[in-house]
């Protein structure tokens, strides 16, 4: 089952504006964009270990990504300020409704010991935060080229004003939620 932007529109909101007492179009919250990043501090030491997250990246998003630099020097670190340090990509349109959908369906049933997500990702504005501890779960990365297990932080951006309104499109998607 894959939610392109017409099945959203045509499927989705309609429930969630019952379910949520909208009497509004333009007030039923929908998703802006998913960003995907992946940081290491070695990787401000070794470009290697910063080529093959920004390749796992790549394969993952099916977009080019950003290289992040370090905000400022954290001498415990060994990191000076500027330092490359992670990749990260953001994920607007038909390719962000592809994401979900792999990450759905594909994705998170590969996770070890997977029993749904955690309602406690959510910011007070609607936005939802989840971390993957190994990259390997999605079917785009080649488990044989991987140098080691690198984890990934996925964020949901929508335009939900309330964590309440957020949780119900993301379950109308088909986020697995613990109950």
């Amino acid at each position: 089952m894959s939610y392109t932007k017409d099945k959203y529109f045509s499927e989705i909101r309609s429930s969630l504006k019952k379910e949520l007492g909208f009497t509004n179009d333009f007030m039923i919250p929908k998703l802006t964009k998913i960003v995907l990043n992946c940081t290491s501090a070695d990787a401000a030491h070794d470009k290697k270990v910063l080529q093959c997250m920004f390749d796992d990246i790549m394969a993952i998003a099916g977009q080019r990504p950003v290289v992040s630099k370090a905000k400022k020097s954290i001498a415990g670190f060994k990191l000076r300020e500027g330092a490359d340090i992670g990749v990260k990509v953001t994920l607007r349109g038909d390719r962000m409704y592809e994401f979900v959908d792999r990450l759905i369906y594909m994705a998170l049933p590969r996770v070890r010991d997977f029993g749904g997500l955690s309602s406690k990702g959510f910011d007070g504005r609607g936005n939802f935060s989840m971390g993957i501890k190994e990259q390997i779960v999605f079917f785009e990365i080649n488990y044989d080229k991987i140098d080691r297990i690198r984890g990934l932080d996925i964020n949901v951006c929508t335009t939900a004003n309330d964590n309440k309104s957020a949780l119900a499109l993301l379950k109308a998607l088909g986020f697995p939620f613990k109950s």
